[in-house]
């Protein structure tokens, strides 16, 4: 798999990312099977968050890797939400973050995001507990997740730290944040800018886009793949698979490599067989052609 730069934080990423949100269910053997299974694809990046399982699913996966393989392992967590509210405050977030340490058994968190954006946030306040976090040795790198230009604007107005990843709904079948940039100026839904043109910013500013969902359609409403509802975008997916002889899920994947944003997409499964399509999505680049193939096959108009 060949890697990209994390936004200014000088590592070298996979271009796919490991999602872990549904493995809070797995036994010892089995999460062990999954996280061997990513290792020896080339994908070291593992995505997670302090409500995924409600902390049982970064109990799971602390289990599964050995103190050897720390070094080996990029683990990037999430906090922010809780019951009833969003919450960004100086307490909540330190204290979230030494509950994933715990629960992921390491004494470092390569990469923490901030999860849904709290209303209330007082950037300083978020500066000072990042500052904490990054001398104590605790965080390495910090992002956020589901944010617009301007929320991170006015939070990185008062970091020293750059924000290195914004964490984006994104596929086939969610792509406001290319549709908008194809219909401006029109009167017409897809030309409304809903993000703030979050993707060119995060372009301009070197900021990691990772598409969570890359499969699904609505929220959380289903996976467009092989659905009956969605006839001409899966004729077209496997149409092009085969040409490059792949699975659609991996046609899915690499139709959101094809953008030159350099975005890392974060699967979602804990099927070892989708888990390796998706990461085989990596070797393939389908053409400009292509890509806008596919685009018009999930509905989308061209003005």
């Amino acid at each position: 798999m060949y890697k990209i730069e994390f936004g200014k934080s000088g590592m070298q990423v996979p271009t796919v990312a490991v999602g872990c949100m549904r493995i809070s269910g797995m036994g010892e053997k089995e999460a062990s099977a999954f996280v061997d299974t990513a290792l020896s694809l080339g994908a070291n990046f593992f995505d997670h968050a302090d409500i995924y399982g409600s902390g049982k699913s970064e109990e799971v996966f602390g289990k599964a890797i050995t103190p050897s393989m720390r070094d080996k392992v990029i683990i990037q967590t999430k906090c922010g939400i809780r019951p009833g509210s969003y919450d960004f405050s100086y307490d909540h977030i330190i204290n979230s973050v030494e509950g994933s340490l715990k629960r992921l058994n390491t004494e470092y968190i390569d990469v923490l995001l901030l999860h849904r954006p709290d209303a209330l946030m007082e950037p300083e306040e978020v500066a000072k507990a990042f500052d904490k976090l990054k001398a104590s040795g605790k965080v390495r790198h910090f992002g956020v997740s589901n944010q617009n230009s301007y929320q991170m604007q006015l939070l990185q107005s008062a970091m020293d730290m750059p924000i290195c990843a914004n964490q984006l709904q994104y596929g086939i079948m969610h792509a406001p944040m290319v549709q908008a940039g194809i219909n401006v100026n029109m009167y017409n839904d897809p030309a409304i800018n809903r993000d703030g043109s979050v993707l060119d910013y995060c372009r301009l500013n070197n900021i990691t886009i990772q598409p969570w969902s890359p499969m699904q359609y609505g929220f959380f409403e289903g996976c467009f793949i092989d659905n009956e509802k969605f006839p001409e975008l899966n004729k077209v997916l496997k149409e092009i698979a085969d040409k490059y002889s792949v699975s659609t899920t991996t046609m899915a994947i690499a139709w959101i490599l094809r953008h030159p944003a350099k975005m890392q997409p974060i699967t979602g499964t804990t099927n070892l067989n989708r888990l390796a399509d998706c990461i085989k999505a990596s070797d393939i680049r389908i053409t400009h052609d292509e890509w806008y193939k596919i685009y018009l096959a999930a509905g989308n108009k061209l003005p």
